[in-house]
């Protein structure tokens, strides 16, 4: 019987032990008194201790388990918020790190265009000393070079005319203005005169700036005849338009005299409210005009047959029989007929010129019929005509490709 004791008390208090773990400081004191006071009641029979230590053992899990629970969900409440954090702080560093690497391409992106900028400054500079060069030695293209370095020259020297061009262009355009704004201005009758003045200075500064486009594609037609001809310093719609290396004369003064009509046609009150501003023309001036438009067709039909019977002649000497230098003909043959082509080929220098010439004497000769202030205006009208061209031309290239 005292076995029993032992064994139960050992049986107590090892379960007391597992229960004390889920109770507070209180609960485990008020459990201790009680099962010492049912261990000396019942230390007769083990079976006793075991059924109230089942009944304590029940007690302290229904006293303790919502602390272990509640305790638990603590523990995974912690557990996630941690998670949570490391995922903020994951995410954040991700963040840093792509704004980083973005400010880093933005950084080499701006590198590559910095040295772009400086490999196109280089290439200007190359190309302005080609220009110097093409310009000091272009009066070498004509003496019969041979090889390659001529053709370089010849290269150098489209290249340098379309340079010139340029440049030419945008002097033309500032030209223009300053004798728009002086045709547009208003002044008082007591300073007609001095705007008189005033235009026909313009007006002589342009016709002058004309004289150097047309001396200037002279020079380019020593250098490369083809490319004076073919225009390929004109925009695509400007070349649709193009006789002989350039504009016709006939077709400007059409120009002229379409923007007369429609004015006066559609705005007969026009020169009452403008006064001295616009001059109407006169019947002389109309014939001059019309007389010089007939004489301007006139040579530009006898130019183009020149031309067409040029053609001709090439086709009919480049076809020839005895042309071939693997051919029936011998080789003193061959260059014989290739000597008379390229005679006749040199005669596309003159065609261009007597063209050019024609166009120059169009422009004098309408400066002669006209008053200061129409051949102004006559002056901004074909500016105008020139500058559409181009910009149908840029609008054409950048159309819709669907």
């Amino acid at each position: 019987m005292g076995t029993g004791v032992d064994i139960g008390n050992l049986m107590l208090q090892h379960r007391g032990t597992a229960a004390m773990v889920g109770l507070g400081n209180g609960d485990f004191e008020n459990w201790g008194d009680s099962g010492m006071a049912d261990n000396s009641q019942h230390t007769d029979t083990s079976t006793d201790v075991d059924t109230t230590d089942d009944k304590y053992q029940s007690h302290g899990v229904q006293h303790g388990a919502p602390v272990v629970v509640d305790s638990m969900d603590q523990s995974k409440g912690r557990t996630g918020d941690q998670k949570t954090l490391r995922r903020l702080v994951q995410n954040r560093e991700a963040a840093r790190k792509s704004r980083l690497r973005k400010k880093v391409m933005q950084f080499h992106s701006l590198i590559a265009y910095v040295q772009q900028l400086e490999q196109s400054r280089l290439k200007l500079t190359q190309l302005e000393q080609e220009l110097q060069q093409a310009r000091q030695q272009g009066i070498f293209v004509a003496t019969g070079l041979s090889g390659d370095h001529s053709h370089s020259i010849v290269g150098n020297g489209a290249l340098a005319f379309d340079m010139d061009y340029a440049h030419w262009l945008d002097e033309h355009q500032r030209l223009i203005n300053d004798l728009r704004s002086a045709v547009n201005s208003h002044t008082g009758d007591n300073e007609l005169s001095l705007r008189d003045n005033e235009l026909s200075l313009l007006v002589d500064g342009i016709m002058s700036h004309y004289d150097e486009i047309f001396r200037l594609k002279g020079v380019g037609a020593k250098s490369d005849v083809f490319h004076m001809l073919s225009g390929l310093w004109k925009t695509p719609a400007e070349r649709c338009f193009m006789w002989l290396g350039g504009f016709r004369s006939s077709e400007l003064l059409k120009v002229i005299d379409c923007f007369t009509v429609w004015l006066l046609g559609n705005f007969p009150l026009l020169p009452v409210i403008l006064g001295n501003h616009l001059e109407p023309l006169t019947d002389q001036q109309l014939m001059g005009l019309c007389n010089l438009q007939q004489s301007s067709q006139q040579a530009e039909d006898a130019l183009s047959q020149g031309m067409e019977a040029l053609q001709q002649s090439l086709v009919e000497t480049l076809s020839s029989n005895c042309l071939g230098p693997t051919g029936s003909g011998n080789v003193a043959d061959y260059m014989g007929q290739m000597a008379i082509a390229m005679g006749k080929l040199a005669t596309l220098e003159n065609f261009l010129h007597q063209a050019d010439l024609l166009r120059q004497q169009t422009l004098q000769q309408m400066h002669r019929i006209l008053t200061t202030s129409q051949a102004a205006r006559a002056l901004l009208v074909i500016t105008d005509y020139m500058s559409r061209l181009r910009a149908l031309s840029s609008l054409w290239l950048a159309r819709p490709k669907d």
